[in-house]
């Protein structure tokens, strides 16, 4: 098969696939009908609360049947308000963390990520992980459920001793104690511990059995969301792919796991285990329910209907075995919830799988050490810009044996395009005896017609590997580069770095062996200015990976063609 031949029908292919992408995403964003932008949190002179509009069927998780084993269906029940209420916010800021806690049911309504910018040109607005609105909703509830007595759960209206709470510059960790009292006189304590440059935050529930009877009760944590549909950049099928918004689990079992939104209200999977977590993941950031208990629990996940307005959907999990406190005795039921960033070396350690939320899909074994070099180096060059093209550089070291090997073929196949050229004009049309005179020269002058393919073949899948690091990475997200480029995430705003790359493409034409048939060579002449119309919104730092590793191999491959033919 002719080089040419085979580069055309990847490229071809690549396009293919991208115009079948389109209508993926075309399909899911007419089925959502809605789309989600980034979420604003522009100053208020009014404090946020939740639209009346948005009516959130907000269940309680049902507490598991008493002994050994629950039954299957013991999930979840139906609750008698249909409306997200709100009594009064407790406001909490860390120094990475600015939190809203209701104390109608003390759910986490805000989350503002205070070192995470909505965009570079608006540094004092933090992103909003967390929020309570109709479109885009996304709060986190906790409490506790049981079969014979009334129990805080997340339709609780607690009490709170203060209206907010700061870390001070003394304090490593700030506590943040909400208070109920059962009928029976049971006192309860829920509480939130915050800690110093930390994205976890440990809710407890501190019980007092002032009673005379055993008591008994379940701990559960879940997600109430709305479908987040965020339209990629570009137009038609020259358009980044998005990333996955939606749920996920994790269990030593199934291992890590997405759950769309489409699966949740077709089939509503249910996992029983010992260990795990679920998780609402964005491009950038992940909040997740992280069980501290060691004992059975389920995960599980639901539709709830809400009228008109969008289908709000449950993620949760809730414990199997009860925990017992004795009476006129106290006890603690622990649990840990993560919101923030996917910053690799914060979501490395607290729960098992929680890292695999940087979803480099089945690349993952070289995605993860190219990310680790990549990240290697930014700590000595403090650049993330530099950093990718030392790494791009480092890569072409690593795979020069195999691109030599590919451009001396093409060199040689440059080399003896005059006699091919005669070779098509003493043959004409008569394509079977051209492709025999064609093998006898290559058999002759000892080139193999696929040299030139198969090193490129072997080399993809770590360019590929590369793209879902940059593209995945929140540690490139408003990562500076130089003059005008002030986050490696988002496109070039002035499209210079896609017009270098498609002139780099251009160049490396003239460098290759020039295609017999008319058409094929007008393709490829025409694949440049089709690769960076589509590179127009891929992020910058994607494209300056690319832009750099054409240079190189433009370099080598002049460098490999010039010393073939002067020999």
């Amino acid at each position: 098969m002719d080089f040419r031949r085979a580069v055309l029908s990847i490229c071809l292919g690549l396009i293919l696939l991208l115009i079948w992408q389109e209508w993926v995403d075309y399909e899911q964003q007419k089925d959502a009908g809605f789309e989600l932008t980034e979420q604003l949190d522009l100053p208020s002179q009014t404090p946020s609360a939740p639209e009346p509009a948005s009516q959130i069927a907000a269940e309680v998780p049902q507490a598991p049947a008493a002994g050994p084993a629950a039954p299957a269906d013991a999930n979840i029940v139906p609750s008698t308000s249909s409306a997200l209420e709100s009594v009064s916010s407790v406001e909490v800021q860390t120094d990475v963390l600015k939190v809203s806690i209701d104390t109608y049911g003390g759910e986490l309504r805000v989350a503002r990520l205070l070192k995470y910018p909505v965009e570079v040109e608006m540094p004092d607005v933090p992103y909003r992980l967390l929020r309570n609105s109709a479109v885009g909703l996304l709060v986190a509830q906790s409490g506790l459920v049981g079969n014979e007595q009334e129990l805080p759960n997340h339709k609780t209206t607690f009490s709170s001793q203060q209206s907010s709470y700061a870390l001070s510059d003394s304090q490593d960790s700030l506590q943040v104690p909400l208070y109920w009292t059962s009928p029976s006189g049971v006192e309860y304590v829920k509480l939130f511990t915050f800690y110093r440059d930390s994205y976890l935050v440990d809710v407890e529930f501190r019980v007092s059995n002032n009673g005379s009877q055993i008591w008994q009760g379940y701990q559960y944590g879940q997600f109430l969301s709305t479908e987040q549909v965020i339209e990629s950049e570009g137009f038609l099928f020259f358009r980044t792919l998005p990333s996955y918004r939606g749920a996920a689990i994790y269990t030593p079992e199934t291992k890590y796991d997405k759950i769309d939104y489409d699966e949740i209200k077709t089939e509503s999977p249910v996992f029983e285990t010992e260990s795990g977590w679920v998780a609402m993941l964005e491009h950038y950031f992940v909040t997740a329910w992280l069980p501290q208990e060691k004992s059975p629990f389920r995960l599980y996940t639901k539709p709830l209907r809400s009228g008109a307005g969008p289908t709000q959907y449950q993620i949760g999990y809730v414990a199997l075995s009860p925990t017992t406190i004795q009476p006129n005795s106290t006890g603690v039921l622990r649990s840990q919830i993560y919101i923030g960033p996917k910053e690799q070396k914060r979501i490395e350690d607290p729960a098992e799988g929680l890292i695999l939320t940087v979803d480099y899909g089945w690349l993952t074994p070289v995605s993860s050490p190219l990310f680790w070099l990549l990240q290697k180096i930014n700590l000595v060059i403090n650049n993330w810009g530099w950093s990718i093209i030392l790494l791009t550089l480092l890569v072409k070291i690593v795979f020069y044996p195999l691109s030599a090997a590919s451009y001396k073929s093409m060199a040689k196949m440059k080399k003896l395009q005059p006699r091919l050229k005669t070779l098509k004009e003493r043959f004409g049309d008569d394509k079977q005896k051209m492709n025999q005179a064609m093998m006898e020269i290559y058999k002759k002058e000892k080139i193999n017609p696929l040299g030139g393919c198969l090193p490129i073949l072997i080399q993809i899948p770590v360019f590929i590997a590369l793209y879902w690091v940059l593209l995945e990475s929140v540690e490139l997200r408003q990562a500076p580069f130089i003059f005008w480029l002030t986050d490696l995430s988002r496109s070039d705003p002035y499209y210079v770095l896609p017009v270098l790359m498609g002139a780099s493409m251009f160049a490396q034409q003239f460098l290759n062996p020039t295609p017999l048939d008319a058409l094929q060579k007008n393709i490829m002449m025409t694949l440049p200015i089709v690769f960076t119309v589509f590179f127009l919104w891929f992020p910058s730092g994607l494209v300056l990976y690319w832009l750099v590793n054409n240079v190189l191999s433009i370099a080598q491959q002049w460098y490999i063609t010039r010393k073939l033919i002067a020999s």
